[in-house]
């Protein structure tokens, strides 16, 4: 079966911790889609090239301030195309076949957010597709910045964008065949992002060896919740989930606290 092909998108992810987990995820991405290019910009020093993948070195991004500031400031510069596919460690393309070229017809598309009913609920950054007319209206001075940076875009700033810029969102359904994080998916999607989610996409064992390569466990402790249950499902030991509770609590006293 042919790769997706996809000339008019960049594929992006931007890190300077989980790193190898960041490159991981691209490498799934360009295993199933052709893209115009793949960006990895990050400051870690990559030992040997990457196939596919062209590491753009930047200053460190030390923070999620950090990564919300590039994001709405500097990815601009860099993409050519007329949409950027934005992943992460823990979101990346799941399945190519979902793909849809309506998906083009807008500038940002995320996967739902269900906390949110006054149908501006379509946003989650970790995976999504943005057009270069967004990346370049978030850098209009009126823009209103922000952390985390999907609430800045499809939250705070999302009148101004359409009403200045006429930026189109995605609707619900178009986002529920696109992604999911939080909710439950109704069918196979073109991608997915969280930790959480791994475990039922990729299974326990999986999810474990990439895991325990992370060298930034601390932001894992915000889903710990549905973490344990996921892993409980899956019938992961008892003791496994015992030491992964210590490890994210100790992760989370200590965000310095590197890999074990």
């Amino acid at each position: 079966m042919a790769k997706l092909s996809l000339p008019t998108v960049t594929l992006c992810a931007a890190a300077s911790v989980n790193v190898e987990a960041s490159l991981a995820a691209l490498q799934t991405c360009v295993s199933q889609a052709d893209f115009a290019e793949c960006l990895f910009f990050t400051d870690a020093v990559i030992p040997a090239p990457l196939p596919g993948i062209r590491v753009v070195p930047t200053s460190r991004l030390s923070s999620g301030q950090a990564y919300s500031e590039f994001m709405l400031s500097q990815l601009a510069h860099y993409v050519r195309t007329t949409h950027c596919l934005i992943v992460q460690w823990d979101g990346f393309v799941l399945d190519a076949e979902c793909w849809d070229p309506e998906f083009l017809s807008f500038d940002y598309i995320g996967a739902p957010w269900p906390q949110f009913r006054d149908f501006h609920d379509v946003g989650n950054g970790g995976f999504s597709l943005r057009s270069r007319r967004l990346l370049a209206a978030c850098r209009d001075p009126l823009f209103r910045k922000g952390h985390p940076e999907d609430l800045a875009i499809c939250r705070v700033n999302r009148k101004f964008l359409e009403r200045e810029h006429e930026i189109r969102f995605a609707d619900r359904k178009t986002a529920e065949r696109f992604a999911f994080e939080r909710t439950v998916p109704a069918g196979a999607t073109f991608g997915f992002h969280g930790i959480f989610n791994m475990i039922p996409v990729l299974g326990a064992e999986h999810f474990w060896q990439i895991y325990r390569k992370l060298d930034d466990r601390s932001t894992v402790f915000v889903d710990y919740r549905l973490l344990m249950k996921q892993l409980g499902s899956s019938g992961i030991a008892t003791a496994r989930r015992a030491w992964l509770s210590l490890d994210l609590l100790l992760n989370w006293l200590n965000p310095n606290r590197r890999r074990s």
